[in-house]
């Protein structure tokens, strides 16, 4: 590669490094990928951290060695979390979004990249320092939050569907009970999805009382596998805590009230925020 300016070398391992999310580069594929000396790519890297921890981007760890290099590990500022979430709490709380029966319309939100991509980034903080192989979510409004979550953590999603399908091959399926209506369910994984053993990230688009995310869990028992978290987008505050199936979560906003009648919504910041 031709030499750059260092100002365009920086921009450049700048993009380089975010486009890879808890990749371990060497030292010296920067070095021959720009025909700089490793010391001055070193003198870039500390630049690049620096503006990195100062703007809430996340952490670039550096290992020592003839096998280290460096490592960018997102974490999204409490401050900048704070400031989404309230936004987000905002945008749910508009009459508009109430359905008949008193459910919430979320659709738009869901598909918005910009928007998923900030949550993403906020799971991906809380959860960076556990052991994870696999990001997991039911079909299929959670999908777009596991994406952007598992982007940003440099991980595979795994889907759980509702019915099983012939192009899955064999699959382990079980029963479960809403936790809301009390109703029985049925979900499946196919055996090739997820590896036996796996350490396994839950995310879900929303929570009532849990019964979808036990029904996860309890599947995942069948592949010896283990729950590293359960991180929701938005969890319902009308569930008391006796009916409630999941106790060990991460949610972000929680849907506190809903009024058909006089079209109010009440949303407040979740328990991540204490």
């Amino acid at each position: 590669m031709k030499k750059l300016k260092r100002s365009a070398r920086l921009i450049e391992m700048t993009q380089f490094l975010l486009a890879r999310p808890h990749t371990l580069v060497p030292l010296t594929y920067f070095a021959d990928r720009y025909g700089a000396a490793k010391s001055s790519i070193s003198e870039d890297l500390a630049i690049i951290k620096e503006v990195f921890e100062e703007d809430g981007t996340g952490e670039l760890q550096t290992l020592a060695g003839a096998a280290g290099g460096v490592k960018l590990i997102p974490r999204l500022s409490r401050e900048h979390a704070l400031a989404f979430t309230k936004s987000l709490c905002k945008q749910l709380e508009q009459p508009d979004r109430i359905l008949p029966g008193g459910y919430l319309y979320m659709s738009d939100l869901l598909g918005q990249p910009a928007t998923m991509n900030e949550a993403g980034k906020i799971f991906a903080t809380v959860f960076a320092d556990r052991a994870i192989d696999v990001v997991m979510t039911v079909e299929t409004k959670g999908i777009p939050l596991a994406y952007a979550t598992a982007a940003q953590l440099n991980l595979p999603v795994v889907l759980v569907r509702r019915d099983h399908q012939v192009t899955e091959g064999s699959a382990v399926s079980i029963n479960y009970v809403s936790g809301s209506q009390k109703s029985l369910h049925t979900m499946s994984l196919s055996r090739r999805a997820l590896p036996e053993k796996s350490k396994v990230l839950i995310v879900d688009d929303f929570m009532k009382a849990g019964g979808t995310i036990q029904g996860m869990v309890d599947l995942l028992v069948e592949f010896n596998a283990t729950v590293s978290g359960v991180g929701v987008l938005v969890e319902s505050g009308e569930v008391d805590t006796e009916e409630r199936l999941l106790h060990d979560y991460v949610s972000l906003a929680n849907l506190t009230a809903v009024d058909s009648k006089s079209k109010q919504i009440k949303v407040k910041l979740g328990n991540y925020f204490g």
